[in-house]
């Protein structure tokens, strides 16, 4: 696959984060869950306990003399003894570790409506950021990934996964999947490795949403500004 048909296909992404977060990904950047721990210098046996094992609920981390607070959110999706029969040459700490190393977005809005109507998710508020495609690839396509599943998820069925879920956008083989699943689930995760520090520059919209009705606009590019509070 090629950028340029990712573009094409998949020209806007999207990112779900917990309700009150935009203020933090607007300064900081979207960081991946090990990227926030380095930054908030935890280690050791908290490092490991959110870092290395499922994280059941969202976890707040802070305060920091200079960060503050964040939100790490959780892995509810994921249940470990299911995830166990799913993976192919590694671990469970490895698969967890390997996830929290990354930044993700789904390619279709249509992922995103799924996420926020699911029961363990529909009640609550969240935040949706629609990101430019071209933009963000032309600053951070060497470090991308693309899945072919929603690698966080281990309902209905989960199919096998390993390092190898993850390929670089040349390596992923967008024409054979296309043909048997169609355009909208061809690709399912695009994931940029540690961070992306400056996804505001890339950012079209922040908005609240729930249940996957839209309840305000937080942020728009074409103002550039701040439309209402979180």
């Amino acid at each position: 696959m090629t950028i340029e048909e990712i573009i094409r296909h998949y020209p806007r992404l999207y990112h779900m984060a917990n309700h009150g977060t935009w203020d933090s990904i607007s300064r900081r950047g979207l960081l991946s869950t090990s990227a926030l721990l380095d930054l908030f210098q935890i280690n050791g046996n908290e490092r490991y306990r959110i870092e290395s094992c499922h994280r059941p609920n969202s976890i707040e981390i802070g305060p920091h003399p200079v960060h503050g607070t964040a939100i790490i959110r959780d892995q509810r999706p994921m249940n470990e003894r299911v995830l166990g029969r799913s993976l192919e040459g590694i671990g469970i700490r490895e698969w967890y570790e390997l996830l929290n190393r990354k930044a993700f977005f789904w390619m279709t809005e249509g992922r995103v409506q799924t996420l926020l109507k699911a029961k363990l998710y529909r009640d609550y508020e969240h935040v949706v950021i629609t990101v430019d495609t071209a933009s963000l690839l032309a600053q951070h396509g060497d470090r991308a990934a693309l899945s072919p599943i929603n690698s966080g998820s281990t309902i209905y069925n989960p199919p096998k996964r390993g390092q190898y879920t993850f390929l670089s956008i040349a390596e992923y083989p967008f024409v054979e999947r296309r043909k048997r699943r169609g355009i909208a689930n061809a690709v399912a995760e695009l994931a940029v490795d540690y961070s992306v520090p400056d996804l505001l520059a890339h950012t079209i919209t922040v908005e609240r949403r729930k249940d996957g009705r839209v309840l305000g606009t937080i942020y728009s590019r074409t103002t550039g500004e701040r439309l209402v509070h979180e």
